[in-house]
């Protein structure tokens, strides 16, 4: 019996609960669609420097030309034929897998390939199941990504 009254009153207190968000309408005889909540309409003070500092932070990340990231590295090596090899490997993963993305770069000594773009890591271990036959030795590493391509309604219908 005592089961019975706690659980109807865990069902009347969890519909009593609601989302928190309170709502602000400057014109009560004006329709609901007008509502918008409250912390839209609160004034922010704060210091100028702040605005400068972001304004950095914009500058610096046009400058990056991308975003952090992760990418698989396939290959690297700094033999003397480094550079052909990490050609040959950039074109064979190409082959085999169009639909990705591979670099080509080059911090001395190394050439490097890396393959994908991807926000977490958990992205880049899927592809890194996927090519686990083919790049037994591929390994995940942090790097800056290119941003992804943005598709608009007008591209996505023709």
């Amino acid at each position: 019996m005592k089961l019975v009254f706690v659980g109807i009153f865990f069902i009347l207190f969890g519909l009593t609960l609601s989302a928190q968000e309170s709502s602000y309408n400057p014109n009560p005889n004006a329709s609901s669609n007008t509502t918008e909540t409250v912390y839209q309409h609160l004034p922010v003070m704060q210091d100028a420097r702040i605005d400068t500092l972001l304004e950095r932070h914009i500058e610096m990340n046009k400058r990056l030309n991308g975003t952090d990231g992760y990418r698989l590295e396939i290959f690297f090596s700094s033999s003397l034929r480094a550079r052909e090899e990490a050609m040959e490997v950039k074109t064979e993963f190409l082959k085999k897998f169009p639909e990705e993305q591979a670099y080509m770069i080059f911090r001395s000594p190394d050439f490097k390939v890396r393959v994908g773009n991807f926000r977490t890591k958990n992205e880049a271990l899927a592809l890194k199941a996927k090519i686990k036959k083919s790049y037994p030795n591929a390994f995940i590493v942090k790097d800056i990504i290119q941003f992804p391509k943005l598709f608009t309604d007008k591209q996505s219908n023709e």
